[in-house]
């Protein structure tokens, strides 16, 4: 690209003793798609932040179409036409909005939208928009009850209405099938033709080599490596977790004895498909598939937030029929479900907004039976896991919304980790999470000899990382796949 609309020379942040960025350097063109990869803590939401006005860099220079650019906040930003779509879906609209209403939010905040609207009429804008985008959403419905999926694409097309000059996506596809994401590129690729510059953060090599122009590996707060198409993705993680790859796939392990989780004709939903399934201890079994297969729903279902149709569970040999999820905890039976923002942490300033008290907060009362909290035993088990698992934190007092993606995940595992389940579900364990941190979960998840434990996860990659059997379910049912590791 012989033109540059964004670039950013010796950008630098700092949280107190904290270098977030050491002299970031960075520059995009129009109509250019430039992935942007670091391991979680190397800058990269930093860098976001500062570009989409939620932070001001404490030195360097950006410079937007070749004027200085220092937006005040995010509104000034998407006014100059730099709009990001981070990676969390909670923020973007309220739970009891509509789906029409979510997509029309911008326009209501910043006085575009006469506040006198109908719902026609809020019907009839927020449908073109999903038209120009071309998603397809129930409008009518509330917005916190679609899909992490659903609400991704709501942040998409939100974004692309906004007349974009700079597009910022971080980890847009990490709730998305692959046909949904096939979708989302083309939608990229096409607005790229238009000139309009795309910076693409995410931990999937597939989606990088199938999008991006260039890629930027960020590390330590400055450029590591940079490379253009083809890129050499071993070369790229290597320069940005600092080391030489390990193996890329577990070894998978045969283990023997009997099945600690049985599952015989479980139909989850009507029209499911029945599902037969065996897990071991010391076993990590992953189940894969596309978007709405049903993964997600069979893990819910096991933990007692569902009922089954059909069939039965047994939980070492005996039927295992749990009451709700307090029934299942009882029995050693853990989940981590896929969104961790909504299905692990409270709000910030809650109990439970910090390492400590998080990982203490569904086993309080097997700690303090009587009812007295000590924050000693909280802190004794947080240090624990910090050191165990390599967290990245200031220490047992950290804030959850302080740490990195990775080190928010290795928090979440930590937690059902702390009792040592008998069967562990883990719904997306290495969503928004980086190459170096994903080796650390998995290789925490596999360490657990006493334990059966059942993945679902979209990603067959990620499958191939941690499992030593894995399954594709989808709308004939639960099937073996022979391209595991070996």
């Amino acid at each position: 690209m012989n033109a540059v609309i964004l670039q950013a020379r010796a950008v630098a942040k700092r949280f107190g003793s904290t270098v977030a960025l050491a002299g970031f350097d960075f520059e995009l063109g129009p109509g250019e798609i430039v992935g942007l990869i670091g391991a979680n803590g190397a800058g990269k939401s930093t860098f976001v932040n500062i570009l989409s006005g939620a932070l001001p860099a404490d030195e360097g220079e950006l410079t937007l179409n070749g004027r200085p650019y220092r937006p005040a906040d995010s509104r000034a930003a998407i006014r100059e036409g730099v709009i990001a779509l981070h990676q969390s879906t909670d923020r973007i609209a309220a739970p009891d909005l509509s789906v029409a209403e979510a997509l029309l939010l911008d326009r209501f905040a910043d006085g575009r939208s006469s506040f006198f609207v109908s719902p026609r009429t809020i019907r009839a804008e927020a449908g073109r928009i999903l038209a120009q985008s071309g998603f397809d959403l129930p409008l009518s419905l509330a917005f916190g009850e679609i899909s992490a999926a659903g609400r991704q694409l709501v942040a998409i097309a939100r974004a692309l209405a906004a007349n974009a000059r700079v597009l910022i996506l971080d980890e847009p596809t990490a709730s998305l099938s692959a046909a949904e994401s096939e979708r989302l590129f083309d939608v990229v690729e096409r607005l790229a033709a238009r000139g309009i510059a795309v910076l693409y953060i995410s931990h999937r090599t597939q989606d990088l080599r199938r999008l991006c122009h260039r890629v930027v590996v960020l590390r330590g707060g400055r450029q590591a490596h940079a490379a253009s198409r083809p890129v050499d993705f071993s070369q790229a993680l290597e320069a940005m977790i600092g080391r030489p790859l390990a193996g890329a796939h577990a070894a998978a392990r045969h283990v023997e004895g009997p099945p600690v989780l049985e599952v015989v004709g479980l139909q989850t939903r009507p029209g499911a498909p029945r599902i037969d399934l065996a897990v071991r201890a010391g076993e990590v079994v992953a189940v894969t598939g596309p978007l709405g297969a049903g993964k997600s729903r069979l893990l819910l279902t096991l933990f007692g937030v569902n009922r089954a149709l059909a069939g039965e569970a047994r939980l070492d040999g005996r039927l295992w029929r749990p009451r709700d999820p307090a029934d299942a905890i009882a029995h050693g039976v853990h989940m981590a479900g896929e969104d961790r923002r909504r299905t692990s942490f409270t709000p910030a300033d809650w109990p439970g907004g910090a390492i400590a008290a998080a990982i203490a907060l569904p086993h309080l009362k097997r700690w303090f039976p009587r009812g007295f909290l000590k924050a000693s035993v909280e802190r004794g088990h947080a240090e624990a896991a910090i050191r165990r698992l390599g967290i990245r934190a200031g220490g047992p007092d950290a804030r959850l919304d302080t740490l990195s993606g990775g080190n928010q995940q290795k928090v979440v595992l930590a937690r059902w980790q702390a009792v040592t389940p008998r069967l562990m579900l883990l719904d997306e364990p290495f969503q928004g999470v980086d190459v170096g941190a994903r080796a650390d979960i998995a290789a925490a998840i596999r360490a657990q000899a006493q334990v059966a434990t059942l993945i679902a996860t979209s990603d067959a990659e990620e499958a191939l990382e941690v499992a030593d059997r894995i399954y594709r379910l989808d709308a004939d049912g639960l099937a073996p796949l022979h391209e595991q590791a070996a």
